[in-house]
């Protein structure tokens, strides 16, 4: 295996878990037991979470992008 194969799967599986973290739209507060009846914007933990999906998903494809030229 290459090491672009594996940092690949490795992205792959924080981006899945990241975003299953997010569970449809429900925030981390709620996720723990807080409510929340309105639109609240994304602070803290819950921020970087969102953030760092996005992150991991620009890296994913990169990858993918990468493993497909190599190939």
């Amino acid at each position: 295996m290459t090491f672009l194969l594996i940092a690949q799967i490795f992205i792959s599986l924080v981006l899945i878990i990241s975003i299953l973290i997010q569970a449809n739209g429900l925030g981390i507060g709620k996720t723990f037991g807080g409510s929340s009846l309105s639109y609240h914007t994304k602070r803290g933990a819950e921020k970087a979470i969102f953030v760092s999906t996005i992150v991991m998903g620009v890296i994913f494809v990169g990858l993918s992008i990468l493993n497909l030229i190599k190939g």
